[in-house]
């Protein structure tokens, strides 16, 4: 394959917004890697997926040390391309990775301890190839680890170097707003927060946007397209080849009762009026203006550059007016596809 050359106008038409009260910028669009970087997916068709996301202004990756599968393999595919494609351009990338969920066996390969966290961080650089990321997070809240003693590794990660900016996923607003408290003290102010958030999956609209706001944090909403239900894929049935057809464990059954599909209908219904794919206006909802407490970018993943793309589309299309929003809310309704309540049994 020729070595990558960046196309030089990638910032052109680039909308970015900055996280929080911070100086870090993020575009209104970043790339997720959970799904599609794996070891059972193609190493070049990784490869085309980012280099078609980076020569169209995205230069925000997300990761976390059990993507994958297998767990890891995600970050040591990243590597791979990143040291062979991206090497040149590691000053422009914001490259984020999380510690929190489980990794292996044994007490410490698991939750929000400093041993697993920086142990974690450590591993997960060495899989990048990198000295430090942009952004670690604490990617769940453990309630069997003091919150004190999470934060102060986040804190640690950063004063040691390995880490830019400190960062929290799927915390409640108390607890978002005591972490803030404890990392102002510490003297590492959290910078983002990165909640799930989608047009089935509202919670974060109870307290914890207006937190984030409060706190100085920028939001990076994660599955915007609920799980692909927000997609035209399951209008008709269940692929084969879908996350559902193949049992991945993000998914539950009740995410596809009658009700459910019925409010994705409808939502199809009024994206075909504006012009877009469902999956096109589920990430432009997202990304609506709320004021202050305006999520900073959505996290979409992709199987190909021609799924990258269409997400991307949705930056092109106008605002929503209030009757569209008014129609919009008669469905999007809470579906209980929040998996992140479910993998730690509570709601956030």
């Amino acid at each position: 394959m020729d070595p990558y050359v960046a196309h030089q106008d990638r910032y052109d038409t680039t909308e970015y917004r900055r996280s929080g009260k911070s100086g870090l910028h993020l575009p209104r669009v970043s790339l997720g890697l959970w799904q599609n970087f794996g070891g059972d997916r193609s190493l070049e068709s990784q490869r085309a997926i980012l280099r078609r996301a980076f020569d169209l202004g995205v230069f925000h990756f997300d990761l976390a040390n059990n993507y994958g599968p297998p767990p890891g393999s995600a970050e040591e595919n990243f590597g791979r391309i990143l040291s062979e494609d991206f090497a040149r351009y590691r000053e422009e990338m914001v490259i984020t990775t999380k510690a929190g969920y489980v990794m292996g066996q044994g007490p410490h390969l698991n939750g929000g301890s400093r041993k697993y966290l920086l142990s974690s961080l450590d591993s997960s650089l060495r899989r990048m190839g990198l000295d430090h990321v942009d952004i670690f997070y604490s990617h769940r809240p453990d309630p069997d680890t003091p919150l004190e003693e999470t934060l102060t590794a986040l804190h640690h990660a950063v004063t040691s170097g390995r880490a830019l900016y400190a960062g929290i996923s799927s915390y409640s607003p108390a607890a978002t707003r005591e972490a803030a408290r404890i990392m102002r003290e510490l003297g590492t102010p959290l910078v983002v927060h990165q909640p799930s958030y989608s047009m089935l999956n509202r919670w974060v609209e109870d307290g914890l946007l207006e937190t984030a706001a409060d706190e100085g944090m920028g939001t990076v909403a994660f599955s915007p397209l609920a799980q692909g239900l927000l997609t035209s894929k399951y209008l008709d049935g269940v692929p084969a080849d879908s996350r559902a057809g193949v049992g991945r464990p993000s998914w539950r059954e009740n995410m596809l009762a009658p009700e459910v599909l019925e409010r994705v209908r409808g939502l199809n219904s009024i994206a075909e009026e504006r012009g877009q794919t469902l999956a096109q206006m589920a990430i432009s909802w997202v990304l609506r203006d709320r004021g202050e407490q305006t999520v900073t970018t959505a996290l979409v993943g992709a199987s190909s550059v021609q799924q990258l793309e269409q997400n991307l589309a949705a930056l092109e299309t106008p605002g929503f007016t209030d009757e569209e929003l008014r129609r919009i809310d008669e469905y999007a309704v809470d579906s209980d596809v929040n998996i992140w309540a479910w993998a730690t049994n509570t709601r956030p």
